[in-house]
């Protein structure tokens, strides 16, 4: 792990385990973990007692990762995705779905622990999407590896179950250490598990929702589950400095977006008339224009 020398374990062939927790929340990120060890240190990583991190109770995955961590026949990495990124891409005009993400991250962490040196040559995957299709996606990508893709891998091989723990664990203290960059003063952190059917997470977004801004950074705001609260959210309408066939920019026309920024709305464009001389570069960039009435 970071600028630690590699172990000697690291140059015989090693085995590793990818899982992912915080996939379905609509709060928080999302994160990805890997767990990897030499392949001759399997039956040890078989009685450190890992097991899926879901069965486990909150306390034994912080034991669990304690013990892992100071185990220096063990390495490990994650990948922590932020709310805003994955909404970022899940709505952009070519979009990039979750599956999609999940098998970017995925194989950015074999790169990563390729890339330290060490000598993977087995990874054990839980599967996101066709389990074939995403085997062969990876070994065309890491032609030297032997992939095993599965469901509820996290339940059938150990060094996956140590992966999710390293996962999890990550997520539940990234949310529970979360520093919320809104200030308004009647903010809290009671928004329970982050599960959009958790009637505590429900009540911390509909108290939690702005009628322009539209909800904090945690919130992960291209879920369908925000969908419902976009009805109270008003129009917004800002200058674009929408450039000529020559490559200059006119700075008279406005873009109106209605619903923006929620799965499951149309969005709704209209060409405004607007002088926009004379705007300073700061509100230029972000689109922002004095107003005199309310």
């Amino acid at each position: 792990m970071g600028s630690a020398p590699l172990p000697k374990w690291a140059s015989e062939p090693c085995i590793m385990g990818i899982d992912e927790a915080g996939r379905g929340p609509v709060l928080g990120p999302m994160v990805y973990g890997c767990l990897y060890c030499a392949c001759s240190y399997q039956k040890t990583l078989t009685s450190l007692n890992f097991a899926d991190s879901k069965t486990l109770k909150e306390e034994k995955r912080e034991e669990l990762f304690e013990n892992l961590k100071a185990d220096n026949c063990i390495g490990w990495e994650v990948d922590i995705i932020d709310p805003k990124e994955l909404s970022a891409k899940m709505l952009k005009r070519v979009k990039i779905n979750l599956n999609e993400i999940s098998h970017n991250s995925a194989m950015g962490l074999v790169s990563r622990v390729l890339d330290i040196g060490v000598l993977l040559t087995e990874v054990y995957v839980d599967t996101v999407g066709d389990a074939e299709k995403y085997r062969i996606k990876l070994t065309e990508r890491f032609p030297g590896i032997k992939f095993v893709v599965a469901k509820k891998a996290d339940s059938l091989y150990p060094v996956v179950s140590g992966a999710s723990i390293v996962a999890k664990v990550t997520r539940d203290r990234a949310l529970r250490d979360w520093v919320l960059d809104e200030t308004a003063e009647d903010m809290h952190r009671n928004f329970g598990s982050g599960y959009p059917g958790d009637p505590e997470t429900k009540a911390w977004l509909d108290y939690h929702k702005h009628p322009v801004f539209g909800f904090p950074t945690l919130v992960r705001f291209s879920w369908g589950t925000c969908t419902s609260y976009s009805k109270d959210m008003v129009e917004v309408v800002w200058e674009s400095d929408k450039l000529d066939e020559d490559g200059s920019s006119s700075g008279k026309r406005q873009l109106k977006l209605s619903n923006v920024g929620v799965s499951g709305y149309n969005r709704k464009s209209e060409d405004v008339e607007s002088s926009g001389k004379g705007r300073s570069k700061f509100f230029q960039a972000r689109k922002l224009e004095l107003i005199t009435e309310f």
